[in-house]
């Protein structure tokens, strides 16, 4: 078994390898994880992924070596531990040793092969989004502006409204599913500020049947971490969800 990998350039090991070399179960662990964050978090931000394999979304969490040796201190000090600690802190110095060695020839050629791939593939996400972009400026010089909000639309103000009491989702993740994400729905168009310090500034408004149906698909892509956190493929990070059952 592999204890130590490289993830974004660190070598980090997780709580799935800690559980399987410690022979113990791995909601402990993370329970262990949870219990002793703050202590943990003084050697760097803890990384918590869930995946799903078929059953219930599996929390765990990639730690750095302060923090992995720290976690192993917090747990039972029996022969197995102590075993496991002495192999993880070798495989951590090796990684070491193996990343301060002189690059081959063959490692340098495979290494800029490997950026010229990432390079490119960051320069065909740039390009999608300025299109995405371009599409979006255009769609708007062509938006229709109404004096008052159709009853069939929204604004940003009434959407954060009702997603809120809806899936219990932020203003955040909100403007993100709205003017960000890759499905988001495209506004229905303006309605002029009738206030008299608005200075004859516009809003946008949406459809709220588009409004709706993009919400509906974005909660369900999203996976469930906790009773009442979540996450999306395509949002950075966790957010609050409220899966309420159907009346």
């Amino acid at each position: 078994m592999t204890i130590v990998i490289i993830k974004d350039g660190d070598a980090v090991t997780t709580t799935l390898a800690i559980a399987e070399g410690t022979l113990s179960d791995h909601a402990s662990v993370i329970k262990l994880v949870r219990t002793y964050q703050a202590d943990l978090e003084e050697f760097g931000l803890l990384d918590f992924k869930s995946e799903s394999t078929g059953g219930r979304p599996t929390e765990y969490a990639f730690l750095n070596e302060p923090q992995s040796t720290l976690l192993l201190t917090y747990m039972r000090n029996t022969d197995i531990v102590r075993a496991f600690k002495k192999k993880l802190v070798r495989e951590f110095w090796e990684m070491v040793q193996q990343r301060n060695r002189p690059m081959t020839q063959a490692e340098i050629t495979a290494a800029n092969a490997n950026h010229l791939v990432a390079v490119e593939r960051q320069q065909r996400e740039q390009q999608l989004a300025l299109e995405r972009i371009e599409r979006r400026v255009e769609d708007l010089s062509q938006t229709t502006v109404w004096d008052h909000c159709p009853q069939n639309c929204q604004s940003l103000t009434r959407i954060k409204e009702t997603m809120l009491a809806r899936h219990g989702l932020s203003g955040a993740v909100v403007d993100y599913v709205l003017k960000a994400w890759p499905n988001q729905p495209n506004p229905a168009g303006m309605v002029r500020n009738g206030h008299e310090e608005a200075l004859g500034s516009q809003y946008l408004v949406w459809s709220k049947s588009h409004v709706t149906a993009a919400f509906h698909r974005f909660v369900s892509e999203s996976t469930m971490v906790t009773a009442t956190q979540a996450t999306h493929p395509y949002f950075e990070g966790r957010f609050r969800l409220v899966q309420k059952a159907p009346k």
